[in-house]
């Protein structure tokens, strides 16, 4: 057993724990492998372990990775800049980082249409950090509604990036308020695939599995710490 296929197992352990201790179904959480800045050999022992979905922040390290091995499900989940556009709509499965109707327009647009719909996540600002992407919850909702009418995207949900803390109820704030802006979304756009919440990372992903994420973002307790 690899330290990759180890940590895995731990890793979904912890899930199921968190899941039955607030009355969730653990397949309703899916583990995000975050692997920007590590090598391809560390991808694909995690594969090899069970992993399917990868997560990256930059391009240039991402791209090399998703022609490599394209049978991963590959999910951008950095900073968007307009210029990149082309390239993440076509090499990747899903985008978590939606923030304009710039970005998502370009995104539709340079899609090819015979890759399918792309699946993007609208990012949510929720600790109105100024160093952070995203929008304000309020304006999560007039961009779904403008992600609903793209001809090749899916609004599937959102995502956010807190601010950091180790106490809990701290930690639960944004995460909640993640989960009420989707719920409003649901309720008031009528949009049937807007069910996911990309939030939790190694530090506090079992508070956001209380509060409903679909998606945690794990990156050092898979592959160890950043290089």
């Amino acid at each position: 057993m690899t330290d990759i296929t180890a940590r895995l197992a731990d890793l979904q352990s912890r899930v199921a724990t968190a899941c039955t201790q607030c009355g969730r179904d653990p397949s309703e959480v899916r583990l995000l492998a975050v692997s920007k800045t590590k090598p391809l050999d560390l991808i694909e022992d995690a594969i090899a372990a069970g992993q399917d979905d990868f997560g990256e922040n930059y391009l240039q390290d991402g791209l090399p990775k998703t022609e490599a091995l394209p049978k991963a499900t590959w999910h951008f989940i950095g900073a968007i800049q307009s210029n990149k556009t082309r390239d993440i709509a076509n090499h990747f499965d899903w985008v978590h980082s939606v923030a304009s109707e710039k970005v998502a327009r370009r995104l539709s647009e340079q899609r090819d249409p015979a890759l399918g719909p792309l699946k993007v996540l609208i990012q949510v600002n929720t600790s109105q950090e100024s160093q952070k992407s995203g929008v304000a919850p309020e304006q999560a909702l007039p961009l779904a509604k403008y992600l609903a009418n793209l001809d090749n995207l899916v609004a599937a949900g959102l995502m956010t990036i807190p601010a950091a803390s180790e106490d809990p109820s701290q930690q639960r704030r944004p995460f909640q308020m993640l989960r009420e802006t989707r719920d409003h979304i649901v309720d008031t756009a009528g949009l049937p695939d807007f069910q996911h919440l990309s939030m939790g990372m190694t530090g506090d992903f079992e508070t956001a599995i209380t509060e409903g994420s679909t998606w945690i973002r794990i990156g050092t307790a898979i592959f160890g710490s950043r290089s």
